[in-house]
């Protein structure tokens, strides 16, 4: 089993990076533009984001101490579905893509509805307990969402300009 130190840091971290990318991908998938450099760069730290959060979670041993559950097969998966969007994204397949990705995304929601739903878990223990704590790591994750979001917007070109004045602005 895991000792208290190694889960006072692993769990907060698998909590934060499993929400921001909870927060990224319903950016992402809720976006009508899809393809654009918004959606590539907001999607590669979505990847990233999930691909921290499946490593992180083979160092939580909570249902059963010291050893792996069913819930680390669910990781298992959605490494290998997570994969197989990441390479149909590569390769131009699209609806492979599309369909991967969403799978991917619903097994995060799905997990998140656990995390928070099972009174015995940390995440709705420390709700009751460090009701601060979690509304500033949440805080903190849409921050970091929103930064994300930004940083990948293409920069505002500056207007157009006619003899120094803005193009329909009067001189």
């Amino acid at each position: 089993m895991a000792n208290n130190s190694v889960m006072d840091w692993v769990i907060p971290a698998h909590a934060a990076v499993a929400t921001t990318a909870l927060t990224l991908g319903a950016y992402n998938l809720l976006r009508k533009r899809k393809g654009d450099r918004s959606h590539r760069v907001v999607g590669r730290v979505w990847v990233a984001a999930m691909y921290a959060t499946i490593i992180s979670s083979f160092f939580i041993r909570e249902l059963r101490p010291g050893q792996f559950s069913w819930i680390h097969g669910l990781s298992v998966f959605t490494f290998v579905t997570l994969s197989v969007a990441l390479w149909a994204a590569m390769t131009g397949r699209v609806r492979t893509h599309r369909r991967f990705v969403t799978g991917s995304y619903l097994g995060l929601v799905g997990a998140f509805v656990g995390a928070v739903t099972v009174p015995v878990r940390y995440l709705p223990r420390h709700i009751v307990e460090r009701p601060a704590e979690v509304a500033l790591a949440l805080f903190g994750c849409v921050v970091v969402t929103l930064a994300i979001i930004r940083a990948s917007r293409p920069a505002a070109r500056p207007a157009d300009r006619v003899d120094g004045a803005r193009v329909g602005e009067q001189a």
